[in-house]
């Protein structure tokens, strides 16, 4: 691999590959805190980051991307650092102010700089390839943060998770410093003419905002890449269909209940959620070579996700009922799953590559950080379904619903996806 490649695969890795992910709510608890006061945390802490997600965006287009990276670092760090050293309500929310800012500076930034980057050697056929190791680092070091704490605990506790993962995140710090600092792929001297023209071709049906000159102005930066977002047609698909699929990702958090509804002890549980894992760090591998899919094929590939999805959860909770054959029906219910996931994941990382190369405006990172702000509400919109279908349905068929969004993906590719 190249250098570039391996420093952005690092820093990827060293995002997620966080100790206190295992233990935080349970560090909450110990210290007090009840479960209204978590939950409360957890909400400042989607607040921050929907708040910050667009205007970061839009701050990345105007001022060095590897500059704001290594911020990111820098908060990330300090948030666990608060959590550390002021173990009280007021410590873990500022924490979570810090993370939240963390993670949406480091979101459509890092995206839009690996493609320019990649702009500036004429290399960005390998966007997918190079994202889909991105993915599958993130996924790896978190599946190894996890398994970390448990050791960690058992040497130190929460001290020694807490100061591993302040350690983890400035490492991770590091790692913002060693990446590549290219210049942008498309400058603009005037950003107002950039939305007048944004304008006229949304009037006239044109799909293509052509490049224009440079200018710094953070606000005209924001409105053109809102105006590209929402105003160009091929973007506005793009950004709702990248949300789509990479929304759906967070099913994740209904794995493990779906293991423990089927009768799977802990320990199998843990099996069957790392086959989920498994299938999404294949997914993300296999991006590279299937990222000259065409749409149409790419289409009936969701769609196969979706119903492998759908009867692998059915299957997967039928086992309540059969005990004798828990093992298989897991076994077997949970392997479908891991392969829509992974299908989800591959899909995912090739629509986000194609939304790249659709970008012809200067505010890059604007954009991708509209559809990252997309994905939230989508994983939002996920988790009140979840809550409010429980009340009447068994948790196998609402996870087993979560599966429709396949199956519509799988429509709208066809036509919302550039080949």
């Amino acid at each position: 691999m190249r250098a570039p490649t391996l420093r952005a695969i690092l820093f990827a890795f060293t995002a997620d590959l966080i100790p206190l992910y295992a233990l935080y709510a349970l560090l909450f608890a110990a210290h007090g805190l009840g479960a209204a006061q978590i939950s409360s945390l957890f909400a400042i802490w989607s607040a921050t980051s929907f708040l910050l997600e667009i205007p970061s965006g839009a701050w990345a287009d105007t001022v060095s991307r590897r500059g704001l990276l290594i911020l990111s670092g820098v908060l990330l760090a300090g948030g666990f650092l608060s959590w550390t050293l002021f173990p009280s309500y007021l410590g873990f929310a500022a924490g979570f102010i810090l993370w939240g800012a963390s993670g949406s500076l480091r979101s459509g930034a890092f995206e839009a700089l690996i493609y320019d980057d990649l702009t500036a050697r004429a290399a960005t056929r390998s966007y997918p390839r190079l994202m889909g190791y991105v993915r599958a680092a993130a996924e790896s070091a978190a599946l190894a943060g996890i398994l970390a704490a448990a050791p960690l605990y058992a040497l130190g506790g929460y001290t020694l998770v807490a100061w591993s993962s302040v350690g983890m995140a400035v490492l991770h710090t590091l790692s913002a410093i060693a990446l590549p600092s290219a210049p942008k792929s498309v400058s603009a001297a005037d950003v107002e003419d950039l939305e007048e023209d944004v304008e006229d071709l949304a009037e006239d049906g044109s799909e293509h905002a052509a490049p224009q000159p440079d200018s710094s102005g953070y606000l005209a930066m924001l409105r053109a890449g809102l105006r590209e977002a929402v105003r160009i047609r091929m973007i506005r698909r793009g950004v709702v269909l990248v949300a789509l699929l990479n929304g759906m990702t967070a099913f994740d958090e209904y794995f493990a209940l779906l293991a423990d509804h089927a009768g799977a002890g802990p320990a199998l549980a843990a099996i069957l959620v790392g086959v989920t894992v498994a299938g999404s760090l294949a997914g993300s591998l296999l991006a590279g070579r299937t990222e000259g899919m065409r749409t149409r094929t790419m289409a009936g590939v969701l769609a196969v996700a979706g119903v492998l999805f759908i009867g692998g959860t059915l299957l997967a909770g039928s086992a309540a009922h059969h005990p004798a054959a828990l093992y298989v029906l897991t076994a077997v219910g949970f392997s479908a799953v891991g392969i829509a996931y992974g299908i989800d994941f591959n899909a995912d990382v090739i629509a986000s590559a194609r939304l790249q190369d659709a970008i012809a405006g200067p505010a890059r990172a604007t954009v991708t950080s509209v559809s990252g702000f997309a994905t939230e509400v989508v994983a939002l919109l996920v988790f009140a379904f979840a809550a409010l279908a429980t009340t009447w349905l068994s948790l196998p068929m609402v996870v087993a619903l979560l599966g429709i969004p396949l199956l519509l993906a799988a429509v709208l590719v066809p036509t919302w996806l550039p080949e």
